[in-house]
């Protein structure tokens, strides 16, 4: 099998943090910018927030895979994830500008909530999900350090407006589940699936 032989999957995320989970795993990848087959992340009406991050997931994944077979570039298996943090039943998503940011770990202050990570793999027409579902629970955040934390540039382009990789650690009072899972890429899942595609991590 090619993609065995090659043990090589194309990424198509332009995250460096996936980046470096990926690699983190030893399996080698080249970047697949999806461009014009960019994937709407916009929740649907009624959608549940499983169903939201697997879906888009899918939607990112099955985009790359057309762009390989469009550009007739070699047929290895492309990678994709979506990562959301969900607050009583609600998706909160990446913040618009600093006061969305602050209003988002306002909410989380003291509050325990969940970050789900949807990973998928397509090739030809295999395409397998996993779900990874873990909790974290923030201590008490003050105004204060809300504003600073929001003013180091790091909440925006974050689900849920922090990085648990970053300085938001010091918020994370306890976390349940995947460490890996809440950065952005789930490793136990990641690697099942890339086995299923002859891909070897490790």
């Amino acid at each position: 099998m090619t993609a065995a032989a090659n043990n090589r999957v194309y990424l198509a995320s332009r995250s460096p943090r996936r980046r470096e989970l990926l690699a983190q795993i030893r399996i080698a990848f080249e970047e697949l910018p999806l461009g014009d087959h960019a994937v709407d992340e916009s929740p649907h009406a009624g959608e549940q927030p499983a169903e939201y991050v697997e879906r888009v997931a899918r939607a990112k994944a099955q985009a790359g895979w057309q762009l390989v077979v469009a550009r007739r570039l070699l047929r290895l298996p492309v990678l994709a994830a979506d990562t959301t943090v969900v607050l009583a039943g609600e998706i909160l998503g990446k913040p618009d500008d600093d006061a969305h940011a602050r209003r988002t770990l306002e909410r989380l202050s003291g509050a325990t909530h969940e970050v789900l990570t949807a990973v998928t793999v397509a090739q030809d027409t295999h395409v397998a999900t996993a779900l990874s579902v873990s909790t974290v629970e923030f201590r008490e955040l003050d105004g204060a350090e809300i504003r600073r934390y929001v003013a180091s540039g790091e909440p925006l382009d974050k689900a849920g407006a922090y990085a648990i990789q970053g300085r938001a650690a010091a918020f994370a009072r306890a976390i349940r589940g995947s460490y890996s899972g809440i950065v952005g890429l789930p490793l136990y899942e990641t690697a099942r699936l890339l086995r299923e595609f002859g891909i070897v991590p490790i």
